[in-house]
């Protein structure tokens, strides 16, 4: 998986890396994840939230604290409750049955992630709910959005808003850039604060069949984070057809100086560490001289 990195370096030497906890090192407890990204070169670190529901125990909430601020690994990225994702839940917020379950949330994933100096908070939309008129839907979403970004802006941070892919979420309400970047927008004026941006998952775009630098050029005002998987396989870059070379030249052309969050799997059988053979070890950190 060789030359595209030393195609690519003048560019990415000046990317910061943060990883993404719930796609790798998941051979181990989530609370001995920050330690083993540590050891792997990493000092940065997102994480889906897999915590015990909503409104987990006082000591859980402790217990991962504590495992990132022992493993010296700066969270830089927080999702809201999304539900049971292992069984198809992909979000909260738009659906009416689950709404308050989302609702209960906003303040605990906050003070988490105020607790360990995160500011960017990502919000699934949700699945479509069969029978019930979208604009429904949707204004329950722009309604708990802007609940969202006011508890973010609180801390002085931003609210993520993301597209997921058709083949693997068909039924998720938005499933491109142009969905994902209307909803930002209606949040900002919505709520005035202008803390809410574009997630920008180039493996989800990707598989969408997306045309990603046109997708980086239009909204480029509006990216707030970027998340990378290799395509069709959302393994580690190199491993299938996407150019990331020209991709994050891309972005940093449109002077996106923001965090890539790996956002990986690993293949089957493979372990984490065996695939961070395409990132040297010197770059896996976020600081840059």
């Amino acid at each position: 998986m060789g030359d595209f990195m030393t195609a690519a370096a003048p560019n990415w030497l000046d990317q910061r890396w943060t990883v993404n906890l719930s796609t790798l090192f998941t051979e181990l407890p989530l609370v001995e994840r920050p330690a083993a990204a540590a050891a792997a070169g990493f000092d940065a670190a997102e994480i889906w939230w897999t915590l015990d529901g909503p409104t987990p125990p006082q000591s859980e909430l402790d217990a991962l604290r504590r495992a990132f601020t022992d493993a010296g690994v700066q969270l830089t990225g927080l999702n809201f409750d999304a539900g049971n994702m292992a069984a198809g839940s992909k979000g909260l917020l738009s659906r009416p049955e689950d709404s308050q379950q989302f609702r209960d949330n906003i303040a605990v994933a906050v003070g988490l992630a105020d607790s360990l100096g995160c500011k960017a908070l990502n919000a699934l939309y949700g699945n479509r709910v069969e029978g019930l008129d979208l604009a429904v839907q949707d204004a329950l979403a722009l309604e708990n959005l802007a609940l969202a970004a006011h508890a973010t802006h609180a801390i002085g941070g931003i609210l993520l808003v993301e597209a997921l892919n058709a083949p693997e979420a068909p039924q998720y309400g938005l499933l491109s850039s142009k969905d994902a970047v209307s909803v930002v927008d209606a949040v900002n004026e919505a709520t005035g604060l202008g803390n809410t941006y574009f997630l920008c998952d180039l493996y989800h775009l990707a598989r969408n069949g997306e045309d990603l630098p046109q997708v980086i050029d239009t909204y480029a005002d509006r990216i707030g984070h970027v998340q990378i998987a290799d395509s069709p396989q959302r393994n580690q870059p190199g491993t299938g057809e996407l150019d990331f070379a020209a991709l994050l030249g891309r972005l940093d052309a449109v002077g996106y100086g923001g965090y890539i969050g790996l956002e990986y799997k690993p293949a089957a059988g493979v372990a984490s560490v065996d695939t961070l053979g395409w990132l040297p070890r010197g770059l896996r950190g976020s600081a840059r001289s």
